[in-house]
């Protein structure tokens, strides 16, 4: 039987060397906004697929070369991606695990802590009106309807306290007094 285009099995890649492993690399922190854990792990992944040929490679050294370069900065993409976040409604321990499992380090957590506070009742008014929770539903919630809407906000990273006085108030009513 003939060999056609499709009925032949396709060569794996070939293994990695420093050379090719740099533009890879390059070819990821140029297409998407990462962090020096996030490109690392994805060197790691790349290594681990293909394989590795010459001296001993060194992923992590990489990575923190393309941060002395300026081609990755951990803090603007913690800021960048927690400003995201409370923008779409989503609390302090939604974000910090965010930014925690994007492999921003300790320094940088904190100081982007602050920020991440300052924005947390807007968040929740936020995740509330996206939600129609609290002052912003049509009809007052039974108390199951209640502790679902609370569950809710809980699970978007929002604080029990704040989350249950936004869900605990009549609908329309002013959001001053959250403040």
């Amino acid at each position: 039987m003939p060999h056609t285009r499709n009925s032949r099995e396709r060569r794996p890649p070939p293994p990695l060397d420093a050379a090719s492993l740099e533009r890879l690399a390059l070819r990821y922190v140029e297409r998407f906004a990462t962090t020096r854990g996030r490109l690392t792990d994805y060197l790691v992944r790349k290594i681990r697929e293909r394989g590795w040929e010459g001296d001993r490679s060194d992923p992590e050294g990489l990575a923190e070369k393309f941060a002395k370069l300026g081609y990755i900065d951990d803090r603007a993409f913690g800021e960048a991606r927690a400003a995201a976040m409370a923008r779409r409604g989503l609390g302090k321990r939604r974000v910090s695990g965010v930014l925690r499992q994007a492999g921003i380090d300790e320094e940088d957590a904190e100081a982007l802590a602050p920020g991440i506070e300052a924005r947390g009742l807007e968040a929740a008014l936020t995740f509330a009106r996206k939600r129609r929770i609290g002052p912003f539903a049509t009809v007052a919630p039974d108390r199951p309807q209640r502790e679902k809407q609370i569950a809710a906000m809980i699970r978007g990273g929002h604080d029990f306290t704040l989350a249950r006085r936004i869900a605990s108030m009549a609908p329309g009513e002013k959001i001053d007094a959250l403040e």
